[in-house]
């Protein structure tokens, strides 16, 4: 029998064996084998640079990295946590972005790649460890099958999407939430906007809510004509609800979705001018702007609970009503904000809130690790073109516990994983 395996270093001798389990606990060992990985084109190795401080150490696991930029490099990468590539992708889609990849629970990657912030000529695929495309979707696969579930059930009637773009999210139950960018015409302009598609295990549209059924298209706090350009969506598993990231509304807004059989009410809006009352901040300078990212810091999901994200802080406001960056303003900043969220109360407490060393334009995700620190990504951090990756202590000092430095491309997101195979921890 063959077994692929994954998550070596290039250019370095290993020793393996196998080892057979017998059913009443003996052990059959193979010899010791002996080889060396090959080596891996200069030209295609993200040039990573990775800093633990001294006396600290990080959460164990590899760092799954989303990279954006450069013609032959690997956009898609995983690696430990000094820096070496244990293993890369690259699908030679020309002038599609990567955004995001995800590790399944059968240890394949799921991935997108779209031609723009709406998903334009989207592809999404799964991939084995080997690179092999399992299935893919193309923004043309998923219109048929909205065009064939009209006709079957009455959903996606009328609709047309750009592509897949930015998040997705797999359910328990095998179901994939999707986000795709749509357009309409309004008062004589293009609008783009989001729906939110559940697709079931057949990848067929079973589910759908359109953001321009639910939100005021007289609320344009950020580049209008792209109205809403949400990012993420996040599932809550207590209820069976969804959380999205409208990062042009600088929201993140509960979505009724009740494990499918919810009318796609909005439940709250979080963030300026939502339903929440901010405590332990300042209002509303300490609200997230353009924010990316978010992530469930709590084993629980409702009622009381964290979360935690990225805030860009694209055109935030100041208590005198001007706008970062403008004439006379202070400089635009991000953040990592934690929230303590009280559904019921409707309060969002700050309880760790600290400024990442760089204003990161757009890009970036946060998460509270396995052992209380909390990881977060500045997809556009410096100098020039560039990604950082920070693990920090969740406490007023927030020092750095690890740093990893992409150059030559910026990194969408970075996300600690245990290690390449679903249930093993490196």
């Amino acid at each position: 029998m063959s077994l692929f395996v994954a998550g070596m270093v290039a250019s370095t001798l290993y020793h393996m064996r196998g080892v057979v389990q017998f059913g009443d606990g003996s052990q059959f060992m193979d010899a010791d084998q002996t080889f060396t990985t090959g080596a891996i084109p200069a030209a295609q190795l993200p040039a990573i640079t990775v800093t633990t401080t001294a006396g600290m150490t990080p959460q164990p696991g590899v760092e799954l990295l989303d990279l954006i930029g450069g013609t032959t490099l690997f956009t898609m990468a995983v690696s430990d946590l000094n820096g070496n590539l244990l293993w890369g992708y690259n699908p030679g889609l020309t002038g599609l972005l990567a955004n995001p990849i995800k590790l399944l629970p059968n240890g394949h990657f799921l991935m997108n790649f779209s031609g723009g912030v709406d998903g334009l000529n989207s592809v999404m695929q799964e991939v084995d460890l080997a690179g092999t495309v399992v299935w893919q979707m193309k923004a043309a696969d998923l219109n048929a099958a909205l065009a064939a579930a009209c006709t079957a059930t009455g959903i996606g009637c009328n609709l047309t999407v750009l592509g897949t773009h930015h998040d997705f999210v797999l359910l328990p139950n095998g179901h994939l939430i999707v986000i795709a960018g749509t357009q309409e015409v309004i008062s004589g302009t293009t609008v783009t906007g989001d729906v939110i598609i559940d697709l079931d295990q057949n990848h067929k549209p079973v589910w759908l809510w359109n953001e321009f059924d639910h939100l005021d298209i007289n609320r344009r706090p950020m580049q209008f004509p792209d109205w809403t350009h949400t990012n993420a969506v996040i599932y809550s598993a207590d209820d069976g609800n969804l959380i999205v990231c409208i990062r042009h509304q600088h929201w993140l807004v509960k979505v009724d979705y009740a494990n499918g059989t919810g009318l796609g009410d909005i439940l709250w809006k979080l963030g300026f001018q939502g339903d929440f009352a901010l405590m332990g901040g300042t209002g509303p300078t300490d609200w997230f702007y353009a924010q990316h990212g978010p992530s469930f810091a709590t084993s629980n999901t409702t009622g009381k609970f964290s979360l935690v994200l990225f805030d860009n802080g694209n055109n935030r406001l100041f208590p005198s009503g001007g706008i970062c960056g403008a004439t006379g303003q202070p400089a635009c900043y991000s953040t990592v904000p934690l929230l303590q969220l009280d559904e019921t109360a409707k309060t969002a407490t700050l309880t760790f809130h600290p400024t990442a060393p760089t204003f990161s334009v757009f890009g970036g995700n946060a998460a509270v690790l396995k052992n209380g620190n909390v990881e977060y990504c500045e997809s556009a951090g410096g100098p020039g073109t560039a990604g950082d990756v920070y693990e920090v202590t969740q406490d007023s000092s927030a020092q750095t516990v690890w740093h990893m430095l992409i150059t030559g491309q910026f990194a969408y997101r970075g996300q600690r994983i245990a290690s390449l195979y679903p249930g093993v921890q490196w």
